[in-house]
């Protein structure tokens, strides 16, 4: 198969199209805002040992060596630069569960998604454009688009940041209807996004059937890269079992509705980087299932082996 026919793609979504899955990720973003306290953030001052080792390794290592990947196994330049945009992500929204599933530590995990979507405004966009530069292949890419950090900054804020402050204060202001709400909001906003991804996936199910094939083992590695990044890098600072898997997942789950959008926004939906971040958004919840089944099947060392769960699941 001629690997340059992928980039000639163009999957079936128009501006319409484009608008609903803003508003899906902005919904989602508002309905885990909502399950969201200041007291969150300040978690991450009183204890920050276990969210800044999960931060580094969000925004420093996984960037730093999907770079490296990208040098090593040599993708499809477009498909290499997916793997830096989706890298380039926060943490996705299913995260929590997850961790809640591993029997990880949940208040290191709701921390973490916390403080790493309000970052991603500022750090989505420079390391995006940090390694895509770096690397000569997707740099040339990123020439041809005339990339603007700010425009990235702008529409990120716009998708995550909003939505984010938005739930916080609700929750703040009117703790009653939030705590009311909160569960019905958060099952409508999945299944509307659930739906969204479905009707996107039958319009373009051909494209996708041809041409799947071409990253399936690129997101396979990358994404079990991501995974272990996120638990040795826990381990190596000595965090206990519990926060090495949130880490783990945290880092693992990425926020790859969001790169679908910015490939849509700024790359004019070149087939290579959609093709492979929508596989990612799809891989990476068997993974994480996948991950959050085997660790739940582990022991825990016996001062760990406590109940933690996860507000509102």
């Amino acid at each position: 198969m001629d690997m340059a026919a992928v980039d000639q793609v163009r999957l079936n979504f128009n501006p319409q199209g484009l608008f609903v899955i803003n508003a899906a990720i902005g919904l989602m973003m508002f309905g885990v805002a909502l399950d969201l306290k200041f007291e969150d953030f300040k978690r991450v001052v009183v204890s920050p040992k276990a969210p800044a080792i999960g931060l580094a390794a969000q925004f420093i290592l996984l960037p730093a060596f999907t770079y490296l990947l990208t040098l090593l196994i040599r993708p499809h330049p477009s498909m290499a630069l997916g793997m830096i945009l989706v890298a380039a992500c926060p943490g996705g929204n299913l995260s929590n569960i997850m961790t809640y599933l591993a029997r990880g530590n949940c208040a290191v995990s709701i921390s973490m998604t916390a403080v790493s979507s309000a970052m991603a405004i500022l750090m989505t966009p420079f390391n995006l454009a940090l390694w895509g530069r770096l690397n000569p292949a997707t740099a040339a890419i990123l020439r041809e688009v005339s990339l603007s950090p700010v425009d990235v900054f702008v529409t990120i804020f716009v998708i995550l940041g909003l939505p984010l402050a938005a739930g916080l204060f609700a929750s703040r202001i009117f703790p009653g209807l939030a705590d009311r709400v909160r569960k019905p909001f958060k099952i409508f906003s999945l299944g509307f996004f659930i739906l969204i991804v479905c009707g996107a996936l039958a319009a373009n199910w051909q494209h996708f059937l041809h041409y799947v094939g071409l990253v399936i083992l690129a997101v396979f590695v990358h994404n079990l890269l991501a995974l272990n990044i996120g638990y040795w890098a826990a381990r190596a600072a000595r965090l206990d079992e519990r926060d090495s898997r949130a880490v783990s997942i945290e880092v693992g789950i990425q926020n790859s509705a969001l790169g679908l959008v910015l490939v849509f926004n700024f790359f004019n939906g070149l087939g290579g980087m959609a093709i492979l971040v929508a596989w990612w958004g799809i891989w990476h919840i068997i993974s994480g299932l996948t991950a959050a089944w085997l660790f739940s099947r582990r022991g825990l060392p016996g001062g760990e082996d406590t109940i933690d769960t996860c507000r509102a699941h």
